[in-house]
């Protein structure tokens, strides 16, 4: 019988593949169940009640109610129906295991789907509640096939101490070795709590930085207890991404523009140097927006740090030679005696301006520190058929001579995955096409997220298949 075309790449490979970003599908009637025993809703919809907002709520609205409300137009038409076995697969963690071999992966790290917004749910029991019961769901329905798929816990975020309750709950309880925490928070602007049924204006908390609470002790607990934090909550219903009637409009994008908040939110809030030993993890947004990110943070400091940055102080400005030049070319600007040309071009009102160093949290002091705070703790979810992949390994671009860290993601189970069996095939066209070479493509579908994972926990792998297996 001929290899499936993953089973016949992955046999070419001299390396395991490490999938840091597959999904499975919640079935809702026993998701269900456990909501239910630990008395959190009657079903999984009852987790949204009242927040119309949400993808489960948008069918049962009208079409003026879903105007009034902004609800933002959900996924639709989103499971693979001409792929029965696909279908199935997304579901049951039992079928997908048995394909594993098939899809030319050797293990994957297994995210929720409609779990995932499950920290963002406004009710406090309620999204504590859900995150307890999906936590506990995906345990033990994993747990006979954990040699080869390990799922991923929920972790809520609007208070350090629930995040933190969660974590003891998840890792220390039911044994997780992988997390994705909430990457904001909803505050309403009189009091930073949160707006009551979603109403009201709200600023958004990205808790690295600005927040209103100190959430070093999550970062702390995370570190204690070996787990690198990662980040797949998106952007829909943010800002630009409300469309009440194109779901396309919403989706394209919001991973990436998620992503990079919270990135910028951590790197400038100086939670990388406070926490050197963490890694972190944004999924399934690419490494184009991170690129571009890390060359602008270095930019922003050449012209930005606490020297560069006096070439915009207003005390600096030649008065006299500044009047002389609009004297000698610009009449028409002239307004008579007494004018102050100063307050005229607004330098006046910025003298007064607090001097601040914007490099500070993050201790900032030369430009080679931006490397070693971005490049070294960062680590970036890539699709398969994502080409941009190829700008993580480009040298000559990357500040530095640096790589940032690309993991290969499945996101297995989701509608952009047409055929499971093409996801490696799709993934190994960067090396036919020349865009990298076969060692990059080992460190993409192998040793980056292979470092990502044990760098805080030595043991990740431990009795799984690639126990023992270590990756430069």
């Amino acid at each position: 019988m001929a290899k499936a075309p993953g089973e016949d790449i992955r046999s070419q490979l001299g390396h395991p593949v490490l999938d840091a970003d597959g999904h499975t599908l919640e079935f809702g009637p026993l998701l269900s169940d456990y909501l239910r025993e630990d008395g959190v809703a009657d079903d999984l919809a009852g987790v949204f009640e009242g927040m119309p907002i949400f993808s489960t709520r948008w069918r049962d609205l009208s079409p003026e109610e879903r105007v009034r409300s902004r609800a933002y137009r959900s996924v639709w038409w989103w499971h693979p129906t001409q792929n029965t076995r696909d279908l199935a697969t997304a579901y049951l963690p039992e079928l997908l295991y048995d394909r594993l071999d098939e899809l030319g992966i050797d293990l994957s790290i297994v995210y929720p789907s409609i779990g995932l917004m499950f920290p963002l749910v406004d009710h406090d029991d309620r999204r504590r509640g859900s995150c307890h019961s999906l936590n506990r769901y995906h345990a033990e329905l994993f747990k006979p096939y954990a040699d080869r798929m390990l799922p991923v816990a929920v972790i809520p975020m609007h208070t350090p101490e629930e995040a933190i309750a969660e974590l003891d709950h998840a890792v220390g309880e039911l044994g997780f070795r992988a997390v994705t925490l909430a990457g904001y928070v909803k505050r309403d602007w009189a009091n930073g709590n949160v707006p009551k049924n979603g109403e009201g204006p709200a600023w958004l908390d990205l808790i690295g930085i600005d927040s209103v609470y100190d959430y070093d002790p999550v970062w702390r607990r995370c570190a204690e207890l070996g787990v690198a934090p990662t980040f797949h909550s998106g952007s829909q219903t943010l800002g630009f991404r409300q469309s009440n009637s194109n779901y396309i409009f919403n989706h394209l994008g919001n991973f990436a523009a998620g992503a990079e908040a919270i990135c910028k939110a951590l790197f400038l809030g100086g939670v990388p140097r406070r926490f050197p030993e963490l890694r972190f993890g944004f999924m399934e947004g690419g490494v184009g927006w991170a690129t571009q990110l890390y060359i602008s943070l270095v930019s922003y400091w050449e012209k930005r740090n606490v020297d560069a940055i006096q070439h915009y102080n207003p005390a600096a400005v030649d008065m006299e030679l500044l009047t002389n030049l609009f004297s000698q070319f610009g009449k028409r600007f002239a307004q008579g005696d007494g004018f102050d040309l100063r307050n005229a071009l607004g330098i006046g009102m910025t003298e007064s301006d607090e001097f601040v160093d914007e490099w500070a949290a993050a201790e900032i002091k030369t430009a080679e520190d931006i490397a070693t705070l971005f490049a070294e703790p960062f680590y970036f979810g890539c699709e398969a058929d994502d080409p941009m992949v190829s700008l993580a390994f480009d040298t000559g671009l990357e500040p530095f001579g640096s790589t940032l860290n690309a993991m290969f993601s499945s996101d297995v189970s989701h509608w952009d995955v047409v055929d499971m069996r093409e996801i490696l095939p799709e993934a190994y066209e960067l090396v036919e096409h020349g865009r990298i070479t076969t060692a990059q493509f080992e460190r993409f579908t192998y040793g980056n997220a292979h470092r990502f994972y044990t760098a805080g926990n030595p043991s990740f792998f431990s009795g799984t298949v690639m126990e023992g297996t270590t990756a430069t």
